[in-house]
């Protein structure tokens, strides 16, 4: 792949995204350069929610493959990309279809709640959707004597569980980024910064939650972060999120929680770091790679996501 030294990769990929009618989301854990060229940056609550509502011929999705794979779901008729496919999850992996329908299976009276991060194949053995967003307020939807499977994120289930009094039924998977955070690492922060306060997102372990003054989505934390009357926090998360962080309180300072890694001073998700603005520039003009869906499982896979975003729309998320 041969590119002039001189190319401005942003504006021509702004002038391509016009041209070709195109929309390009990304995550907040993009690399900044592509959240700062995106039409829209959010969680995967708000790109579902961008996707399904857009206008747009094309779309781009800056983030992993499930995240382009829910725009495809929700936008069959239109073209998605995915700047490089490789970019996968660790956490969807974690849930293997196979050995998921036998788990579903075995618990024949219960309703399967699946998190966003998941391939199309589990989606399609799932009865509603959830994101970090809204997961609570869905799996409250339930009656409490209600028996539930919640997959793939254990952290995510046993902090729901805590939270909501229920005993869902937990698969064993786990983000590879929110498994690394330190604790003894965070504790040594907090020493150094003691009026900084601890933000979580609930795919970390019990023992960081324990500590955090504020546990949330990415969007919450960002939202929390930017009404707190606080200075400092100390952020475990994927460090992605700092960036917008830091352009919208720019006055206050944002440290990333780090893993334990000694050599890492933050926690970064190397699948999300896959795309660059170089890889965006030739999928938007070479229209590759695009997400394609398994006829079998694409009808089946769709139903629990329109589900979870008739929920949040009812619920005002």
């Amino acid at each position: 792949m041969n590119v002039a030294n001189n190319i401005d990769f942003k504006s021509e990929i702004k002038k391509i995204a016009k041209e070709k009618n195109a929309v390009i989301l990304a995550h907040y854990y993009q690399n900044d350069d592509i959240q700062d060229i995106a039409d829209h940056i959010g969680d995967s609550l708000a790109l579902a929610q961008w996707a399904k509502n857009t206008t747009a011929d094309i779309i781009v999705l800056c983030g992993v493959h499930f995240m382009a794979e829910t725009a495809k779901l929700l936008c069959p008729e239109k073209l998605v990309l995915l700047p490089d496919t490789n970019a996968g999850c660790s956490l969807a992996d974690s849930a293997d279809p196979t050995e998921f329908k036998a788990f579903v299976d075995a618990h024949p009276d219960h309703v399967v709640i699946s998190y966003v991060n998941t391939s199309a194949a589990i989606k399609a053995l799932t009865d509603v959707v959830v994101t970090s967003t809204n997961a609570k307020a869905i799996v409250n939807s339930f009656p409490l004597d209600k028996k539930i499977i919640f997959a793939p994120d254990r952290n995510l289930g046993n902090y729901l569980n805590s939270i909501t009094g229920r005993n869902m039924v937990l698969w064993d998977g786990a983000c590879h980024v929110h498994e690394q955070f330190s604790l003894e690492k965070i504790l040594k922060l907090k020493q150094e910064y003691p009026k900084a306060l601890v933000l979580s997102h609930p795919e970390c372990k019990k023992v960081i939650l324990s500590i955090s003054d504020f546990i949330g989505s990415t969007s919450a934390l960002l939202n929390f972060s930017k009404n707190s009357v606080a200075q400092e926090f100390i952020v475990a998360t994927e460090s992605g999120i700092l960036h917008e962080m830091r352009k919208v309180c720019s006055e206050k300072l944002f440290i990333p929680a780090p893993p334990n890694d000694s050599s890492c001073a933050c926690n970064e998700c190397n699948f999300m770091r896959l795309n660059t603005l170089e890889k965006l520039y030739f999928c938007l003009k070479n229209e590759s790679p695009y997400i394609t869906l398994d006829d079998n499982i694409k009808d089946r896979a769709v139903i629990p996501i329109e589900r979870m975003l008739k929920i949040s729309q009812d619920l005002g998320l």
